[in-house]
């Protein structure tokens, strides 16, 4: 498939999918969600797959919303609209539905809905460098992508407040930090630990990671007992515990 916004290559197991607007520092169009869709879509029907990688070409993973297309439509009362929200919300539900896990590369800026909706990403690692924030209340804006259950997530809510209500950045070391990432590392060093974790993925069983991923989304929406519950009663198709076993001495 060509793509215009985006890269899509394969490398062994994992699907590399590079927002490509260098120029706009990869800030989010309606094209551009568009095509991640597309993207997850291909990651999950290729075998060979085992996960997914998201990073940015150039300087930044992503700067957020394009605001040139915002300043074209109406904004009321801080919403950003449908027209945007629509192909946001489908991408975020095909990265919760793929059974293969979506890995955040972030090598550079990472602001608002780039940060929005790198937080729907099952694992993050980050360069120390990298610069986040969660900049809605800079420019007059309401979170409609998650953030506002996602963030306090990551880092309690007492820091997610701190964070959003000053919309001030923090480094991809501090991120780590908080908890709101799993990793950071040097920039020079971020490919090497993201190509160690999707290796370590590749050598697991795909259907228990996909039985895992759809846990742990249960158990963030709701109770521990639920989750409990849920675990013991849902079954998933497993095809390799045999041989798996079997190679055990």
């Amino acid at each position: 498939m060509n793509f215009e916004q985006i890269k899509y290559h394969v490398v062994d197991s994992a699907a590399i999918i590079t927002l490509n607007r260098p120029e706009s520092l990869n800030a989010l169009t309606v094209k551009m969600m568009g095509e991640l869709q597309e993207a997850v879509k291909l990651a999950d029907a290729d075998p060979a797959v085992r996960s997914m990688v998201f990073t940015g070409e150039g300087r930044a993973f992503c700067a957020g919303l394009d605001l040139k297309e915002m300043q074209d439509r109406n904004v009321d009362a801080g919403y950003v609209g449908a027209v945007v929200d629509k192909p946001a919300l489908k991408l975020i539900d095909a990265l919760k539905q793929s059974p293969k896990p979506a890995i955040g590369k972030i090598n550079g800026f990472c602001f608002t809905g780039a940060l929005e909706l790198a937080l729907t990403f099952d694992i993050l690692y980050v360069a120390e460098e990298a610069k986040l924030g969660d900049t809605h209340a800079k420019w007059g804006l309401r979170p409609t992508w998650g953030m506002s259950a996602r963030l306090p997530a990551a880092v309690g809510i007492r820091k997610a407040r701190e964070l959003s209500f000053t919309a001030r950045t923090f480094t991809g070391k501090e991120a780590a930090q908080w908890g709101l990432a799993n990793r950071a590392v040097p920039l020079a060093e971020l490919d090497a630990a993201v190509k160690e974790l999707t290796d370590g993925i590749a050598a697991t069983s795909a259907g228990a990671v996909a039985a895992f991923k759809d846990l742990y989304d249960h158990w963030l929406t709701g109770s521990v007992d639920d989750a409990l519950k849920y675990e013991v009663n849902t079954e998933y198709e497993i095809s390799d515990t045999a041989d798996r076993l079997g190679g055990f001495d």
